[in-house]
């Protein structure tokens, strides 16, 4: 991190968070309005660089499992504040926002990374043990949680009975804590960024902290970016919530489906980990990519799921968790494209097009069903 009081990577946080307690209340009008939309990207560029001199201190793969997880939790809050505004419409709404994170983070940011990285004639170069062993969690985790739902005959509409919605958060927590234990104890250097030649061969690993052996921050300075991660991942959160309300009548205005609004809280939320996950392609650590790309995928399921279970304690209404058959339809592609692009280890700027196709078809089906 670069020091001084006046840097903008500390003064950006602590102003976003101003802004959302000081506009909490009252955020009416085209200029203040705008004034949100502006501290609500200082803040995910924030988010970013702090992410990443967290990440440089403690090393792969907890960076990314650090931000996944503060991400996703973040996330959580904001699905549940607004399914307590009430409404048919928000049933589906921590469905089609958690399916909207897979879509942006297999597709999107996976897509992003690999035409980054590999540029035009380039191949990149991961381990595909550690990067398979990630994408059957998040199968396993979409299967249950998300395409299981919509072929129970115990309750009606794509929806879970309690005792089921109880087994898929069981399972969820499992299948995320198993899934944690592997990457950070059990077998840490299968999702270690990689070093390969030319052809694309791996070589060996990088160093350890992953970062071509630059040194570490400070403890200081990494427990004073671990605090201004905090305060702009807030800041993302409830400036996107105060931003939501536009948003909402704008899709209304044009006549959209409802489920637009999950998929854009969907893509400001992920910002921060997209363009990290940019940012490592860029410096040949595409392994990093994939660990913040299906981690977060992960996550938003692992950890959803189980939360938006207990909320609905005391949230009124249904929870349809079920996806209608257009979206299993690109959930299934999804799966397909994603293990073919990762079966060898190596990946071409092709894979990243595709990726990116599939994910535009994604945000078409989603305006227009």
């Amino acid at each position: 991190m670069v020091r001084g009081p006046l840097q903008w990577t500390l003064v950006v946080p602590i102003a976003a968070l101003v802004l959302l307690s000081s506009t909490w209340s009252y955020h009416e009008g085209p200029i203040l309005l705008t004034l949100i939309a502006l501290g609500l990207v200082g803040a995910v560029l924030a988010a970013v660089h702090h992410a990443e001199v967290i990440a440089h201190k403690v090393g792969e793969p907890f960076g990314s499992l650090i931000l996944a997880v503060a991400v996703t939790v973040i996330e959580v809050g904001l699905i549940i504040m607004l399914m307590t505004s009430g409404g048919d419409a928000t049933a589906t709404y921590a469905r089609d926002t958690v399916f909207a994170a897979v879509m942006i983070t297999v597709n999107g940011i996976v897509g992003l990374s690999l035409l980054v990285g590999a540029g035009k004639d380039r191949v990149v170069s991961f381990n595909a043990s550690g990067t398979a062993s990630a994408l059957s969690t998040v199968i396993a985790l979409a299967g249950i949680c998300l395409v299981l739902p919509s072929f129970t005959t115990s309750a009606q509409g794509g929806e879970y009975t309690t005792f089921q919605l109880g087994f898929a958060a069981v399972a969820s927590l499992a299948l995320y804590g198993a899934f944690v234990v592997t990457q950070t104890v059990r077998h840490r250097d299968y999702f270690l960024p990689v070093t390969a030649d030319r052809y694309g061969r791996i070589t060996g690993l990088l160093d350890a902290d992953g970062d071509d052996h630059a040194d570490p921050p400070p403890a200081r300075e990494a427990w004073l970016s671990l605090g201004l991660l905090l305060c702009a991942l807030v800041s993302v959160v409830g400036l996107a919530k105060l931003l939501s309300p536009t948003i909402e009548h704008g899709v209304t205005s044009l006549g959209l489906p409802y489920g637009v609004v999950g998929v854009v809280i969907a893509m400001m939320v992920l910002a921060p980990e997209t363009i990290s996950a940019v940012r490592n392609a860029k410096r040949d650590r595409m392994q990093t990519s994939f660990n913040l790309a299906y981690g977060s995928a992960m996550a938003s399921i692992g950890l959803t799921i189980p939360t938006i279970a207990v909320a609905m304690i005391w949230i009124d209404g249904p929870l349809t968790l079920g996806l209608a058959p257009t979206q299993m339809v690109l959930l299934l592609l999804s799966v397909v494209l994603a293990i073919l692009s990762i079966s060898q280890g190596q990946a071409k700027s092709l894979q990243g097009r595709v990726h990116l196709v599939l994910l535009a078809a994604f945000l078409v089906v989603s305006v227009q069903p």
